[in-house]
């Protein structure tokens, strides 16, 4: 039993994440001393005898705390040490966090400019802050005490990691991606990486906004996704793709059966009716596992108006391409790959693992029949996220793909500041799937095509 993150910032005290972040970093000398976390650890320890926690699993999690709150301060009144009255409130808060929460990663998860939280083993903790990576003071005790939180965050989703399985994807309650690895896999102790989603999700005019594309670029994918053209959203690690997706499902009407498919489940929909599926690990003995092939596969007998991959990796992709051309327009997915060429080679390999006896000729056909547009997202050096191409794929030339830019990012190069510096700019092509949006009622203005903006 953990609270998520809207319930971890309305603790007794009302305390701010600033506030709790500030003195989590100016207690750091006092957390690393030997005394003060045996301290902690035994107060946890006699907490634990005390008080039946899964009864009080039912009740109002605000008064739960209160009354677990009181009685750590009289296990600290009973103990024989000399600690000021902050000092207590201190301790207090941080054998909280160890019962509610994810100890010392708490005050890291009440930080909403915090979007990533990397664990290389129990001694060292980094963030990733606006695109950039910073070390921590947070550190765990050892590694159980590491291995512990890796069990309380798998264990909410009914997954396990031990040594019989030493790698697990989870998920925490607001929907951030978790991924911890232990040994034998893990040479020097557990890793665990936290990738985090704000509890508000961006929304389509707040990417324009942030530069990460420009108007223009968001009212021509507003009228694909409307006009339900297939999309791929291809980009690296952390590059923005499941951000991207998020926003452009606001973009579906909300009348449409919705059933996205994931490994862990991520996205936020907001609309009415979605039916969310989620992989399944195999069992202690290798058996029942589910991919998101099967799950694929089903989702087609559900009657779906749009099916949105999270994220496409291995055999399912031929499935997902036979979907887009036997009735199911619309679909949204992301893939891994650096350039919408890649992408497109990427979904070839993918394919030919579901069907090793495919003629490349035919895949390719596959794909240029199914995908109508390509969306590069990247992460650029200065930490931001930008998407620096939307392509059409146009159809087959011999036995290419054939594509077409219809925006791209120029970049220019750096500031004074360390910013990057370049332009969005369209490259004046008007797309073959324009005879599509009219169809759908759907007419662009007649400069979008033409668009240019500096940054």
């Amino acid at each position: 039993m953990f609270p998520t993150i809207e319930n971890a910032n309305k603790n007794t005290q009302q305390v701010s994440w600033e506030q709790r972040l500030l003195k989590n970093v100016g207690r750091q000398k006092t957390n690393l001393k030997p005394e003060y976390q045996e301290l902690k650890f035994t107060l946890h320890r006699k907490l634990v005898d005390k008080i039946n926690l899964e009864a009080l699993a039912t009740i109002d999690n605000q008064r739960v705390r209160n009354e677990v709150r009181q009685a750590v301060i009289q296990l600290i009144d009973a103990e024989p040490t000399l600690l000021s009255s902050l000092e207590k409130q201190q301790i207090s808060d941080e054998v909280l966090d160890e019962v509610f929460g994810l100890g010392p990663l708490e005050p890291l998860l009440t930080d909403p400019t915090i979007s990533d939280i990397l664990v290389n083993t129990y001694k060292q903790v980094y963030i990733e802050r606006r695109g950039l990576l910073e070390l921590t003071n947070v550190s765990f005790r050892d590694d159980q005490h590491l291995l512990r939180i890796i069990d309380k965050i798998v264990s909410q989703v009914g997954r396990r990691i031990d040594e019989s399985t030493p790698m697990v994807d989870a998920r925490l309650s607001d929907g951030s991606r978790v991924n911890a690895i232990i040994a034998p896999l893990a040479v020097d102790g557990p890793l665990l990486s936290i990738r985090r989603f704000s509890t508000d999700k961006l929304m389509p005019a707040d990417l324009v906004e942030r530069r990460a594309m420009t108007q223009g670029m968001m009212e021509l994918l507003e009228a694909a996704v409307k006009a339900r053209l297939n999309i791929i959203i291809a980009g690296g690690t952390g590059s923005g793709k499941t951000t991207l997706l998020n926003a452009l499902s606001c973009f579906i009407n909300g009348k449409e059966r919705i059933v996205t498919i994931e490994d862990a489940a991520e996205l936020q929909l907001k609309q009415p009716h979605v039916a969310r599926l989620e992989t399944r690990p195999a069992n202690l003995e290798g058996n029942g596992a589910v991919r998101q092939r099967e799950l694929l596969v089903n989702s087609l007998r559900m009657r779906p108006d749009r099916i949105v991959v999270g994220e496409v990796r291995g055999e399912e992709a031929l499935d997902m391409l036979q979907a887009m051309n036997t009735g199911h327009d619309g679909s949204l997915t992301t893939v891994h790959a650096n350039s919408p060429r890649d992408a497109v080679s990427r979904l070839e390999v993918m394919v030919s693992l579901a069907n090793a006896n495919m003629q490349l000729i035919s895949i390719r056909q596959q794909i240029a029949s199914a995908v109508h547009l390509l969306v590069q997202a990247s992460r650029m050096s200065d930490g931001s996220r930008r998407v620096v191409s939307i392509t059409e794929v146009t159809g087959m030339e011999g036995e290419v793909v054939t594509l077409q830019d219809l925006f791209v990012f120029e970049k220019r190069g750096m500031d004074p500041d360390g910013k990057v510096v370049g332009r969005f700019a369209a490259t004046g092509i008007r797309p073959k799937f324009y005879e599509k949006l009219l169809s759908a009622g759907i007419r662009l203005r007649q400069d979008l095509f033409e668009e240019v903006m500096e940054i």
